[in-house]
């Protein structure tokens, strides 16, 4: 129950909160516009804030510290173009709940796998018959709240 109401749990959950309001306000964005446009402003806007916080911080930009980094490390702003687009094509089509269930399926579903097998450089933790069992039931949940 520690881990439930922990502070870096309340931080994910905020996170949660955002990517629905986000992909809300990304989709309605490509309506205005279109898919392509919508994500090329979000991600500009994300650069402008991101460098923003970078130069706020003092963080080094430049250094030789970028050759030690493994390549696949690299292939987030990649996804994030993907995701951005994907749920922004999505919920025209379905709708928020239903987009935003079938996002945090597939984020629980990956994850699991992540943690299991300890993929991308992360601790791994391997899965207990309990975690099968919340999967199953967070499935059957999804699939009532599907409309």
């Amino acid at each position: 129950m520690t881990k439930f109401l922990s502070l870096p749990f309340i931080i994910a959950a905020i996170s949660g909160v955002t990517m629905a309001v986000q992909g809300t306000i990304n989709s309605a964005l490509s309506q205005k516009t279109n898919l392509l446009l919508a994500t090329l402003i979000v991600h500009i806007i994300g650069t402008v804030v991101a460098l923003a916080a970078v130069f706020a911080r003092r963080s080094p930009i430049f250094g030789s510290f970028w050759q030690s980094i493994p390549w696949y490390l690299y292939l987030g702003g990649v996804l994030s173009v993907i995701i951005v687009g994907l749920v922004a094509l999505s919920i025209p089509k379905i709708g928020v709940c239903n987009a935003t269930t079938a996002i945090i399926i597939g984020q629980v579903g990956t994850a699991v796998l992540i943690d299991h097998f300890g993929w991308f450089g992360v601790q791994r933790l391997h899965w207990s018959l309990w975690q099968l069992l919340g999967i199953g039931l967070f499935a059957a949940g999804a699939k009532l709240l599907f409309r």
